[in-house]
């Protein structure tokens, strides 16, 4: 009994540590989006600053302690979030992943080239790299108890116990009886719907950074007398922690504490009691990325058919189109003069660096094939680089021949690749980056443990191949050979890509759903583009490995291959030529930093993690970007010639003011253009048209006379949009308009004149012109992709419109944001239900409305929703989320309110109910914009009716001057002609 409470006591050591990890990890992935693989190396450098300033310094242990986990590790992810984390989470998930990778290689090594610069100072410094038994926030030595026979603690356990168990306690206060928790459980549940209630999902955001941070440093600093300085460890016990996120789904803190803690006692019972695990060297250190393996498989569910990393689009071809020369010209002339230098100008010394280089680059074109064509980011190709080199080294013991052995090798890394391939394929995005990372990590404690396999610390020897007269023992040769090889590799995969098999991969990278319908095969495409890349990887380390002449077990680690990763993304991972250029970086710039800039081996690193960094600006990588700019240049150029303004690079460019369509014939109602707009809300590429072509301006603003009823009168009033331009045009806030054309004096509550707007440079908004005053329905009629729910966004100040007007209650709102537009008084009803699921009825009442009086009239209004106070409002049926999302609306009415489908999905008799709420909301003075399917039921609580179509709005006026029939006409796009 004592062992096993033993075994516990000081499994919960180690498990409050991944606690503290795994909580940090939640706070911050479910707040921003991204899962900060550079965790453990913000917890290595608190640890690092603690010994130096303890040990070194001699500043006092807990002073300093507090100093860095309450100032300095939270300033550090405050900032971190400011310069990168905001920019990353608009890019894809590649980038995201790869960009905290290369800051989990940069940080480590920044604070240890700062402690080489304060040596160098002369600074009283300690050693710091790999230091261990070092000590801790309580005293030193440790002071140790034995309360039972057999169960002994000492002070550092304790004080981790209590820290701990502090912060725990803490933890919950402020998530469950605080307005900031409440604040951030709601931004983690939905971060728009956050924004939408006027609180600030980018703070949140920080203080979730800075909390994460927070608590890394403390288990950082905890962690120094058990991890000591080893980064690798420190990145190993993130891992380890990420576990336990995983059985949190990434989103409970709870559970991902409680998995921590679990953790780390079933690692310790295994240790002590799995008597089996003996005969196998390394399975116990290797059980927790067993569990998060089968975590990541059972528990995370599948958010996207596709499975991949990302499905951003690729960056724009500049050179499609253009012949063979020009294409491949200049890449055909510098593989020439690379092939002439070995032989003309370079040493020796430099020979062999590029030419490990090239062998290197073709590691790295199996990113290519995984990552830039199947957009799924495998972290294990190191492990597939190491296993063939091993097989090869074995085979090659035994008597095969050199190109038989490297045959066999590619072989057995693509059958590896296969194995690791199938189950976890169903996984994506970070997911999919962990479970490999996983396998990888199992591969280097097991696997490449097995003796006959690994050969000892030594190896196996792999002697560099003689092809007839061709002896590659020369560096020279074997630099010339790599030349000839990368190249055919790269037309190969060049081909392969525009081949039948390379579109099935793209297809299934964008729309996998899509591609199984036409008969593409998602599952084997996938596991036929890992077993490629993964035999591509072996065999490019079979020949980085014969340029070394040796192979060993831990040449090539897990660790290795997220370096990898970060360098050939950062160079552009779409491209297999991008590849060699990204390897021949990776072996030079070492060197010359070396030789021409500092002999610390820190520096070249850190510029490596920096260049991940960068994919927040460049996400396609460097050698992308160039011709981009090139290409903008080029665009400014010739804008510049022709008088007009280039768009910016990666902006779209505001449309042309509308001019009025040619007048129909007569007798005949105006047409619009047949043109298909992109579908309301989709995100399109804008089309490949010169920057100075001739753009086709929208036609303008129609109003049909067939649509006004019959008698209405024979003299039509003024047309909507002209009488809103008018008014726009007029000075000051005051003077406004009403629907019908009629000043009134008052400014209007909301009014949108000339308003452009649209997604990715695909307009969607034509000059659209709308106003509305307080207690007044304006309605939004027209078929889909009319733009109902993009003019809806630009409203509310989710979408920032690219021409045009936007006031609120008479002041400029154009450059407001969706928390200052709620600040304003706006509030909109998004497509569904506005409310936020994972949150109980009565913390969503209370996110906004903070007085319990105020609640408490709600639940006196809506007794269903009194009866249901602590369930889950994801667990009420449609109609009782649509009455919480109003409810507080009516007890604390805003200014304007836009509804965009208030009915979807309802039953008839709820829609009664939630019309008769809205009309409740005019009577109080609330200015709503409907945009509403149900057209019967939503006209009889309208006052003004605007139609829209392609963008437009083609007709406007009172609800007692349109004809319901013609309405409905117009409504189904089926015209309005007689």
């Amino acid at each position: 009994m004592g062992d096993l409470l033993g075994f516990v006591l000081s499994g919960l050591v180690s498990g409050a540590l991944y606690a503290l990890l795994a909580t940090g990890l939640v706070l911050s992935s479910s707040a921003s989006g991204l899962f900060n693989f550079a965790h453990g190396a913000t917890a290595y450098l608190c640890a690092l600053a603690f010994h130096e300033l303890h040990s070194g310094f001699g500043w006092p242990a807990v002073p300093t302690a507090l100093l860095l986990v309450c100032g300095g590790a939270p300033a550090l992810g405050w900032g971190l979030d400011r310069l990168m984390f905001r920019k990353l989470a608009g890019v894809g998930e590649t980038a995201q992943i790869v960009a905290t990778i290369g800051l989990l290689v940069a940080l480590p090594a920044a604070g240890l080239w700062l402690v080489e610069l304060l040596e160098r100072m002369g600074a009283p410094v300690q050693p710091a790299e790999n230091q261990f038994g070092l000590p801790g926030v309580g005293p030193s030595p440790a002071v140790s108890w034995q309360p039972l026979d057999g169960v002994g603690i000492d002070s550092d356990q304790l004080i981790t116990w209590i820290a701990t168990a502090l912060v725990a306690a803490g933890l919950w206060i402020l998530l469950r009886r605080t307005r900031l928790g409440l604040e951030l459980r709601a931004s983690v549940d939905d971060r728009e719907l956050t924004g939408l209630r006027g609180i600030d999902a980018d703070r949140l955001s920080s203080i979730a950074w800075m909390l994460s941070s927070g608590l890394a440093g403390l288990a950082g600093v905890l962690a120094t007398p058990l991890l000591g300085l080893s980064a690798h460890d420190y990145t190993l016990f993130l891992f380890v922690s990420a576990t336990a996120a995983v059985l949190g789904r990434f989103v409970s803190v709870p559970l991902a504490f409680a998995g921590g803690l679990g953790l780390g006692v079933l690692q310790n019972l295994v240790a002590g009691y799995a008597s089996f695990t003996d005969d196998i060297t390394g399975l116990r250190t290797a059980v927790p990325f067993l569990v998060l393996f089968a975590g990541l498989v059972v528990l995370v569910r599948r958010r996207r058919g596709a499975g991949t990393a990302a499905a951003d689009p690729p960056p724009a071809d500049h050179l499609a189109g253009r012949g063979r020369a020009r294409r491949w010209g200049a890449w055909s002339a510098a593989a020439v003069l690379l092939g002439a230098a070995f032989y003309t100008v370079t040493t020796p010394f430099w020979s062999g660096i590029l030419a490990q280089g090239l062998a290197i680059g073709i590691v790295f074109m199996s990113f290519t094939v995984v990552t830039g064509l199947g957009a799924m980011v495998s972290l294990a190709q190191a492990t597939f680089v190491t296993g063939a080199a091993l097989v090869a080294g074995l085979l090659i013991s035994h008597g095969w021949p050199f190109a038989a052995a490297a045959a066999a090798g590619t072989a057995a890394a693509a059958l590896l690749g296969a194995l690791v391939a199938l189950p976890a394929l169903r996984l994506g995005g970070r997911s999919l980056a962990l479970a490999t990372l996983a396998l990888a990590f199992l591969a280097d404690q097991v696997l490449f443990q097995i003796g006959w396999l690994r050969n000892g610390d030594t190896g196996w020897e792999l002697p560099r191949p003689v092809a007839g007269p061709v002896d590659l023992g020369d560096d020279r040769a074997l630099g010339l050979a790599l030349v000839l090889l990368s190249a055919a590799l790269v037309a190969l995969l060049t081909r392969l890509r525009g081949s039948r098999w390379g579109r099935a991969a793209l297809a299934v990278r964008s729309a996998p759903e899509a591609a199984a319908a036409s008969g593409v095969s998602v599952v084997r495409t996938k596991l036929l583009l890992f077993t490629v890349s993964a035999g591509l990887a072996g065999f490019g380390g079979v020949l980085h490995a014969s340029y070394n002449t040796r192979i060993t077990a831990t040449d090539f680690t897990a660790m290795t291959g997220l370096v990898w990763l970060a360098v050939v993304v950062a160079a552009g991972v779409r491209r297999p030529q991008f590849a060699v250029v990204a390897g021949l970086v990776f072996a030079v710039v070492p060197h010359l930093m070396a030789q021409y800039v500092t002999e610390s081996a820190h520096l070249p690193v850190i510029l490596f993690g920096l260049a991940g960094l960068a994919l927040a600006n460049d996400p396609d990588g460097y050698c992308a970007a160039l011709p981009s700019r090139r290409a903008a240049r080029r665009a400014a150029a010739r804008a510049a010639g022709t008088g007009r303004t280039p768009p910016e690079p990666g902006r779209q460019e505001p449309p042309l003011p509308d001019r009025q369509a040619p007048p129909a014939p007569a007798g005949q109602a105006p047409r619009a253009p047949a043109r298909r707009d992109p579908p309301e809300g989709a995100r399109q590429d804008p089309p490949a048209t010169a920057p100075d072509a001739p753009r086709k301006a929208p036609p303008g603003p129609r109003r049909p006379e067939e649509l006004r009823a019959p008698g209405a009168g024979a003299a039509p009033a003024a047309p909507y949009p002209a009488a809103c331009a008018a008014r726009a045009a007029a000075p000051g806030p005051g003077g406004g308009v009403r629907g019908d054309g009629v000043s009134d004096g008052q400014p209007h509550a909301l009014e949108l004149a000339g308003v452009h707007a649209g997604y990715a440079g695909a307009p969607v908004l034509r000059g659209v012109d709308l106003a509305v005053r307080g207690g007044e329905v304006v309605l939004l009629l027209g078929p889909n992709g009319a733009g109902k729910s993009t003019l809806c966004r630009v409203a509310a100040g989710l979408l920032r419109p690219t021409g045009g007007l936007v006031r609120v209650r008479g002041e400029d709102a154009g450059r407001d944001g969706a928390v200052a537009r709620a600040r304003r008084g706006v509030r909109l009803a998004p497509e569904g239900r506005g409310i936020f699921a994972g949150l109980s009825v009565e913390e969503n009442l209370a996110l906004q409305l903070a007085a319990a009086d105020d609640r408490d009239a709600v639940y006196a209004r809506f007794p269903a929703l009194a009866a249901r106070r602590p369930v889950p409002a994801g667990a009420l049926s449609g109609g009782e989320q649509q009455l919480l999302a109003l409810a507080p609306l009516l007890q604390r009415p805003p200014a304007v309110l836009v509804a965009d489908e208030p009915s979807l999905g309802l039953a008839p008799r709820v829609v009664e109910e939630v019309f008769r709420l809205l009309t409740e909301l005019r009577d109080q003075g609330t200015a709503l914009v409907l945009a509403e399917e149900r057209a019967a039921e939503a006209l009889g609580v309208a006052d003004t009716v605007a139609c829209l179509a392609q963008g437009e709005v083609v007709w406007s006026g009172p609800r007692s001057e349109a004809d319901r029939d013609r309405l409905a006409e117009a409504y189904l796009g089926t015209g309005v002609r007689r």
